[in-house]
């Protein structure tokens, strides 16, 4: 990870202690989202040098960094939504929540079978969402590439949660 992408990402970082609970310190990337070359540079490290035709962004702040990734690169984009926004037939992967249950959903027929994908999201924290979200690329049919987050809280043991055979980027690793 070059010290420009890093510096960028921290530009564009603010950080809220006590949200959304006490304890917890939010980093938020609205600044970077907000600057269109930090996006773009941003979005196109994730996924530069992954062999990958299609990228997958998680909802909901995925979606912002897969769009910017996949235009940047001339890739295609797949949304992985919550439970209950999609359609017609959908695959479903529920994982734990601290509180709770949450699923995900994509349509199977959205990529053709084999199509390698790369996932993209803003954070790595715990690892659940993104472990799901390998199983139902998994499920569909879909060959993952890789995970590609923008901030990995290392201290929250995520990448342990994901499977070992499966490349993970941090752009900033925290």
């Amino acid at each position: 990870m070059s010290d420009e992408i890093e510096r960028v990402i921290r530009a564009g970082m603010t950080e809220t202690p006590d949200f959304p609970s006490e304890g917890i310190l939010f980093r938020d990337l609205s600044g970077l989202f907000a600057d269109a070359d930090g996006l773009r540079a941003v979005s196109a490290a994730l996924v530069d040098g992954f062999d990958a035709a299609t990228v997958v962004g998680v909802e909901a702040r995925g979606f912002v960094f897969g769009t910017a990734a996949a235009v940047a690169t001339g890739k295609g984009m797949l949304a992985v939504r919550k439970a209950g926004k999609l359609p017609g037939d959908v695959l479903a992967e529920s994982y734990d929540l601290e509180y709770g249950v949450a699923t995900i959903e994509v349509h199977p027929d959205t990529l053709a079978p084999g199509t390698r994908v790369v996932i993209v999201d803003d954070v790595l924290a715990t690892g659940g969402t993104l472990a799901a979200t390998i199983r139902l690329m998994q499920r569909a049919g879909w060959v993952v590439a890789g995970v590609a987050v923008v901030i990995e809280l290392e201290a929250l043991g995520g990448r342990a949660a994901l499977p070992a055979d499966v490349e993970v980027r941090s752009l900033l690793t925290l």
